[in-house]
């Protein structure tokens, strides 16, 4: 299921913020000028020469100059000692993290050495600054949030985040601080790239030490805004999570081309809240038809929301970072969001929400691919289970790891999805329960037939049905229902009465409509005699005496049990009864209303 819209970038943002293709500087001049004139020149005739992405001179090879799609050798000869010492003498000092820039540039010199630590060879890739490259996500900038930037190398996210950090100080004027661990963002040299606007740099001494300016970031220089790129490091993870929790925004990069990969990733995984195991209680377990031992997130992702850059006019971005990492561990699909570029420069959004009739029968599948490939059920033991409901899967041994528990999350999801379509054909409507017995709540679906599923994904609920109590309290389901404009239903307690008329009020049924035709099994599971005389005798003494006498009636003595059901029923019809009496002649007494 997809939405699309449609919104032209405001025109204040950049002088080009509705063409096609924002405007480029690159100072490519100085990039080649430090090359020897034998490899510049064939650069400078070059066709493809502005969309240059990098030069690879590597000791003994034919020097290499690499553009979109497509490699071309700049020489027959192979490259020299004497070309690599020169092109060394003519960049900055090369840090601890083998790369070196020319001063108030953005390109990036790399270097590859031998055992004893002599340069051997280069990768001469080109910095540009492209203004007007965030107009995709700009109104997500604008709200404050922190995000997350992931994709593949190449793809553009740097050049993103130098453009976000000019955005943010220029336009929106807060106090931007970046930490630069390589120079890439702002340049190589004292003083940063005009790129980067107004927003202050701090540069890193060693690449193990980024953290660590992380916080002085935030102790020293009271920013608003920190810009990290490529978080790789647990120590920089954990820096992130407490800027967050200070108040400040984050913007940074990681390596992975999707959210997943971060969930895989134990090193960086605190980036997405961390992933911890948790033991289910057998009931729990039973209920969510999941194993026992599960993954969950262990806290609040340090990013409100994470895009994944898959490629430079196309992003997804997931606006709620914890909700999608939880979908995933539990196997289910997220709701994403895509921007894409038309070629009349409008950014287009597209709601996208998961499949949930393919993903059910996908889900299935893969859980009983599983227990095929187990080889743990006999037929008989399988026929039982189908009867039972939810197969619950095999408990992991003491050997699993992380990765293997986590695949076995992402594979079997819950098992427990509601169906779509009733026995005779006709649509459900999905319900979200919060804080209601599931028990009454299947119990009084399943007597009075009503055409509705019960589903455990809020993205796919039609409505909502919580318990008043419950839902005073939590604003976030408030919040999110509101957004989506699902309509939410409160009962005031986990009776069938007040769960049958809030489904009736759901479903605009008149309850007089049914007042002729009560079944009494609704307020009985067990059916056995004894309930289903007392509930009659109930039924008959309010429709016969107190509704039209107005007389109060006193029932014959009952169990607690019996009670109960009895007092379901009246208040059913919207009367009050009280018990009364000692045990054994405890009995029920109903008022007229």
């Amino acid at each position: 299921m997809a939405r699309s819209d449609e919104y032209q970038p405001t025109p204040e943002s950049t002088s080009a913020s509705s063409s096609i293709t924002p405007p480029i500087h690159d100072d490519l001049d100085q990039l080649l000028s430090i090359l020897p004139a034998a490899l510049r020149d064939p650069l400078n005739n070059h066709p493809q020469r502005h969309q240059l992405i990098e030069v690879i001179l590597d000791l003994g090879r034919r020097p290499e100059a690499r553009f979109p799609g497509e490699a071309t050798y700049l020489s027959d000869q192979v490259v020299s000692r004497e070309e690599l010492e020169h092109c060394i003498g003519r960049v900055g000092t090369f840090g601890g993290d083998n790369r070196a820039g020319i001063e108030k540039t953005l390109h990036r010199i790399s270097a590859m050495r031998n055992r004893s630590g002599t340069i051997i060879g280069l990768t001469c890739r080109v910095g540009r600054a492209v203004f007007g490259t965030v107009e995709m996500i700009r109104d997500l900038i604008e709200a404050g949030q922190s995000i997350l930037l992931l994709g593949r190398p190449g793809v553009g996210k740097t050049t993103a985040l130098r453009e976000i950090a000019r955005v943010l100080a220029d336009d929106l004027d807060k106090r931007v601080v970046i930490i630069d661990t390589s120079n890439e963002i702002a340049g190589d040299g004292d003083i940063p790239h005009p790129a980067i606007g107004r927003a202050r740099r701090m540069q890193v001494t060693r690449p193990e030490h980024q953290h660590q300016v992380m916080i002085e970031a935030v102790e020293n220089h009271t920013p608003e805004v920190i810009i990290i790129d490529e978080i790789g490091t647990e120590l920089e993870a954990l820096a992130a999570r407490t800027i967050a929790e200070r108040g400040v925004q984050l913007v940074g990069t990681a390596h992975g081309n999707q959210l997943e990969n971060l969930i895989k990733n134990p090193t960086l995984a605190d980036l997405i809240g961390g992933i911890q195991t948790v033991t289910l209680g057998d009931d729990e377990a039973r209920r969510r038809g999941s194993q026992k031992s599960v993954l969950e997130r262990k806290a609040p992702p340090p990013f409100d929301m994470a895009i994944e850059m898959l490629e430079r006019q196309r992003w997804v971005v997931h606006e709620d970072v914890s909700t999608t990492v939880d979908h995933l561990l539990r196997g289910r699909l997220p709701e994403t969001q895509i921007r894409t570029v038309g070629d009349s420069g409008k950014v287009v959004i597209t709601h996208e929400l998961p499949d949930v009739v393919s993903q059910r029968r996908t889900t299935r599948r893969t859980g009983s691919r599983g227990w095929r490939e187990t080889g743990q059920m006999d037929p008989v033991s399988s026929q039982r289970s189908r009867r039972a409901g939810p197969i619950p899967l095999p408990l992991p041994t003491p050997t699993d790891d992380f990765q293997t528990l986590l695949d076995q999350q992402l594979d079997t999801g819950d098992l427990e999805l509601s169906t779509l379509v009733g026995p005779n054909g006709e649509d459900l409507i999905p319900i979200y329960p919060y804080g209601i017995s599931r028990e009454q709540l299947h119990h009084v679906i399943d007597t009075l037939k009503l055409p509705v599923s019960i589903t455990k994904e809020l993205g796919v609920a039609q409505a909502v049905l919580a318990l008043r109590s419950h839902v005073r309290n939590h604003s976030k389901l408030k919040t999110i229902a509101k957004s989506r404009q699902i309509p939410i239903y409160t009962v005031k307690s986990n009776t069938i009465p007040q769960i049958t008329r809030a489904l009736q009020h759901l479903l605009d049924i008149d309850p007089r409509d049914q007042a002729d035709a009560i079944d009494l099994s609704l307020f009985t599971r067990q059916g056995e005699d004894d309930e289903l005389e007392a509930l009659e005798e109930a039924r008959l003494a309010v429709e016969q005496i107190v509704i039209p006498k107005g007389q109060p009636v006193e029932l014959l003595p009952r169990s607690a049990k019996i009670r109960k059901m009895q007092h379901e029923l009246a208040e059913h019809y919207r009367l009050k009864s009280l018990s009364f009496g000692d045990e054994p002649n405890r009995r029920l007494r109903i008022f007229p209303a």
